[in-house]
């Protein structure tokens, strides 16, 4: 018997160990999804029932339609569409330039500048949510559509969140570029701007993907600022506030809620389908840094 063949049995028992605790580790994650799933289609008799199980047999679509029959709901789910497409595209911008300044440029405190967007990131939101208020609300003062109650005030602080860990990692995506490259671009007659833009943009763009990802996220899933920011202007509400309705002094509506967030997961669950190949690509290049 060769060695090979001993080797691949020796292996063998560690390879299925491996495999067997990543399909643990991925159940124990799905499965809150799947209850949430499973409850959204549950009639109101079982989500009530003091003996769960984890199957219906008279799947219903009374809690959807009370979802999409409450007042508003689209309106709330532009609104949430609206902020995170402008934190995507916005941040990816900045962060994109911000990225080519602090790594093709010589310039006092870049050091400083750097670890500066670390330390942001260890800065927990909830800790500046207060300060982040007054700040918008002296700001619609002066500058329209950015004060309270206005969607503004939702997507200047996710950009400004974002844009630390964006540049961060965008910053291996530009220093991973030769400088050859530039120069040869040089030589050729091509402008610093259509270097930028047409060849050093669209090589790190598997990292504006993978930056873009956890920018949508963090904008879609946001409750803190819409709660704190948008007061009286209902109309301006994003689609976690309307989840609000559901939440009662007599009884919460577990089936209205499961739906509902059932239905907050879908455009998230599309973005990744879209994106999932330049975020695999993304995240290699990342971790390759």
């Amino acid at each position: 018997m060769s060695r090979s063949r001993i080797s691949l049995r020796v292996r063998r028992p560690w390879r299925l160990l491996a495999e067997a605790t990543a399909l643990l580790v991925a159940a124990v994650v799905a499965f809150p999804l799947y209850w949430m799933v499973l409850s959204a289609f549950k009639p109101e008799g079982e989500i009530q029932s003091t003996e769960p199980r984890p199957w219906t047999t008279s799947p219903s679509l009374d809690s959807f339609r009370r979802v999409f029959e409450q007042q508003d709901f689209g309106r709330y789910f532009l609104n949430s569409l609206f902020v995170a497409a402008v934190v995507v595209v916005a941040s990816a911008l900045i962060a994109f330039l911000a990225a080519t300044a602090v790594t093709r440029f010589r310039f006092r405190f870049r050091t400083t500048l750097l670890i500066m967007f670390l330390v942001a990131q260890m800065v927990p939101i909830e800790a500046l949510t207060i300060p982040m208020f007054f700040l918008m609300r002296d700001l619609g003062e002066s500058v329209p559509g950015i004060g309270l109650n206005t969607l503004g005030s939702l997507i200047v602080p996710h950009i400004a969140f974002s844009l630390p860990f964006a540049i961060w990692m965008l910053r291996g995506f530009v220093k991973a570029v030769p400088e050859s490259l530039e120069e040869a671009a040089h030589l050729d007659g091509a402008s610093r701007s259509r270097f930028l833009w047409q060849i050093l943009f669209p090589l790190v763009f598997p990292g504006l993907v993978a930056t873009s990802v956890f920018s949508f996220i963090s904008a879609w899933n946001d409750f803190l600022f819409a709660k704190s920011f948008i007061i009286s202007a209902t109309e301006n509400s994003t689609l976690p506030m309307a989840l609000l309705v559901f939440f009662k002094d007599e009884g919460n509506d577990w089936g209205g809620i499961m739906a509902g967030s059932t239905v907050m997961t879908i455009p998230v669950l599309v973005f990744f389908v879209l994106v999932q190949r330049r975020l695999v690509s993304g995240l290699g290049g990342a971790v390759k840094d």
